[in-house]
């Protein structure tokens, strides 16, 4: 199997997967399981962003939330610790799940360590690739989730999101984040967060 067809039969399970989502979002008229949503606008954020990122990149970007929903938030405390714990397992659990269907399609196993490197947001800041992938996690929370987000809490809980999103993006990612087109309301939010 060539590496287009091992991309393609991957890119179908990690579909696969996400598609048993029992949430829902409608987009542009169309239903969708939420993780499908989630996982298409990642590979749609990588190809403007990143047109030449590598087929681990490009791996990463496609299963970055595979099966969240496995380990609900509400199984943790709701404070700050709770939140870590919960990120920490679900990244071991995000590469677990795409190890495994790497493995099913044939990957080699320094493919699947990189993918499994960058599941894990290993030196952020420091490795390209990891800071590609957080980017374009950013960007993609930004586009597609930071308004609704912004509609359900206070102004101060928002600035303080955005300012944790901005410190985790790279100069290149901040200015595609600038050239997304906010609300009125939403660019306020984002001008003060990224002023202040």
């Amino acid at each position: 199997m060539g590496d287009t067809d091992k991309l393609a039969k991957a890119f179908h399970l990690f579909d696969i997967a996400n598609g048993n989502d029992p949430n829902t979002e409608t987009f542009n008229g169309k239903s969708y399981p939420k993780e499908v949503l989630y996982a298409l606008r990642m590979t749609e954020t990588l190809n403007v962003f990143a047109p030449n990122a590598s087929e681990a990149l490009k791996l990463t970007t496609r299963c970055q939330h595979i099966c969240r929903w496995e380990i609900p938030r509400n199984r943790y405390e709701m404070n700050r610790v709770g939140y870590l714990k919960w990120r920490q397992e679900l990244k071991k659990f995000h590469a677990s799940k795409a190890k495994a269907i790497l493995k099913e399609v044939g990957y080699d196993q320094e493919t699947i360590g990189q993918v499994e490197f960058l599941l894990l947001k290993k030196q952020l800041k420091k490795n390209e690739e990891t800071q590609i992938l957080e980017d374009v996690i950013c960007l993609v929370f930004l586009k597609h989730y930071f308004e609704p987000f912004a509609k359900k809490h206070d102004e101060m809980k928002v600035i303080d999101i955005l300012q944790k999103t901005w410190r985790k993006m790279s100069d290149k990612g901040r200015q595609a984040a600038l050239q997304i087109p906010f609300s009125d309301r939403a660019l306020a939010m984002v001008t003060k967060a990224v002023s202040g």
